[in-house]
């Protein structure tokens, strides 16, 4: 399923390795805002990036744990250089608006990131996994945001948390947990 639609004219898949901490948005394009998110968050914290950003006429929503890196040579060499990541998502639920749902299975990476969004926004910051609706959690093995050594967190942004008044925030907040990442991750190479 990946292969096909990064075979689709107009889908843009790019990556750039640069640290062993990494930002993704792999619904660009269909979850507005989110891969801008991560390209500014990658840029600020100088971390690796892997996108995949959809034309405006495409509506096709992969799956996430349909992400499978035997299907993308540029999905692998990402999550083979990064040691932890962040995922950068977009959803829409009734109740749920200037939200953030932290999820993903490194839960001190969760923790940090809630801490860091709690003090750069004034946006409600949901890392209890039991408070979120279950296909938001980011927990399923498959998931890319799981599959590098340290595993990593995902980020679930309601519209709210993309407008541009709190999405500079919401950078800010990822670009430090990612700086921070990268200094403990080099000094643990040292």
């Amino acid at each position: 399923m990946l292969a096909e639609l990064i075979a689709t004219p107009g889908v843009v898949e790019d990556a750039l390795l640069r640290g062993p901490a990494g930002v993704m948005a792999l619904h660009g394009g269909l979850e507005e805002g989110t891969a801008e998110i991560a390209r500014d968050a990658a840029v600020a914290a100088a971390a690796s990036r892997y996108g995949v950003t959809l034309p405006d006429d495409l509506a096709w929503h992969v799956p996430s744990i349909r992400f499978d890196p035997a299907q993308s040579p540029q999905l692998r060499r990402f999550l083979d250089h990064v040691q932890v990541v962040v995922s950068v998502h977009g959803f829409g639920r009734k109740g749920f608006d200037d939200v953030v749902l932290v999820g993903g299975r490194n839960r001190r990476l969760a923790a940090d990131l809630a801490r860091s969004l709690r003090a750069h926004t004034p946006l409600d910051v949901v890392a209890d996994l039991e408070r979120m609706p279950k296909p938001l959690r980011g927990t399923h093995p498959r998931n890319p945001v799981n599959l590098p050594a340290h595993g990593g967190a995902q980020l679930e942004l309601s519209p709210g948390a993309r407008r541009p008044a709190h999405a500079h925030g919401v950078v800010r907040a990822v670009a430090a947990v990612l700086r921070a990442e990268q200094r403990s991750l080099c000094a643990r190479r040292a």
